[in-house]
């Protein structure tokens, strides 16, 4: 997982505006990024070998 993609913050519920403003800020970070490399173009996730070999 790419650190990039992952953002933890804190609000209260009295804190809407910051909520609004953090979410439209990570929105345009991961855009900006662009499709997760972990997904297909399906936009299922991508099977790792060794999943795909357990289910085998």
């Amino acid at each position: 997982m790419n650190p990039d993609r992952i953002k933890m913050i804190h609000c209260t519920a009295a804190e809407g505006q910051k909520f609004q403003q953090e979410a439209t800020e990570y929105d345009k970070h991961i855009r900006k990024l662009g499709p997760s490399p972990l997904r297909t173009k399906g936009g299922t996730p991508k099977k790792k070998k060794a999943d795909a070999k357990a289910k085998a």
